[in-house]
């Protein structure tokens, strides 16, 4: 899979050698402190086994660098749920609001969708007002607020949950 877009970025598979600019990034919005409640980002052996094998994307600058990144986690172990996903989408702050989040957000919807799952899912901090109209501008919709359910740095934090069902697989 690959995708060129008017955004001067190429949508492209996640590849082992991208990590350590995927990790770059995941650290960055780490230190936001509104992007999630994890503290550090793992490395790749770690990262590799959390996230689903297919569903991972890369959005390539023109110089090559990793402009932005997103991927599946399965929520689920259990054969029942074996169709919900939570996705993950982060992009490096210098190519924030140039629409490559919601790229590879619409990408990923597409790619879930090809690979059976009926459900995505978000767990956005309640702050994180960029996130949540992104996902709603993909189809998202908020179906609560989980309040208090994780702590950062010491302090409790609300969760937007949201959720897109496809209209595809499922139906």
């Amino acid at each position: 899979m690959e995708t060129s877009t008017q955004h001067a970025v190429r949508l492209t598979e996640m590849l082992p050698g991208h990590y350590p600019q995927v990790k770059e990034i995941y650290e960055l919005g780490i230190a936001t402190n509104n992007a999630t409640l994890e503290t550090n980002a793992p490395e790749w052996e770690e990262w590799d086994s959390k996230y689903m094998k297919s569903c991972r994307l890369v959005a390539l600058a023109e110089d090559g660098s990793v402009a932005g990144w997103g991927a599946l986690t399965a929520v689920s172990g259990r054969c029942v749920y074996s169709g919900v996903a939570e996705d993950s989408v982060y992009i490096h702050p210098k190519y924030k609001g140039r629409g490559i989040g919601k790229l590879l957000l619409q990408q990923l919807v597409q790619e879930s969708e090809q690979e059976g799952i009926w459900t995505l899912q978000a767990g956005i901090l309640k702050e994180n007002a960029a996130s949540i109209k992104l996902h709603e501008q993909c189809g998202f919709r908020i179906v609560g607020l989980r309040e208090r359910l994780g702590q950062l740095h010491g302090q409790w934090r609300d969760i937007c949950l949201m959720e897109r069902r496809s209209k595809i697989v499922g139906v």
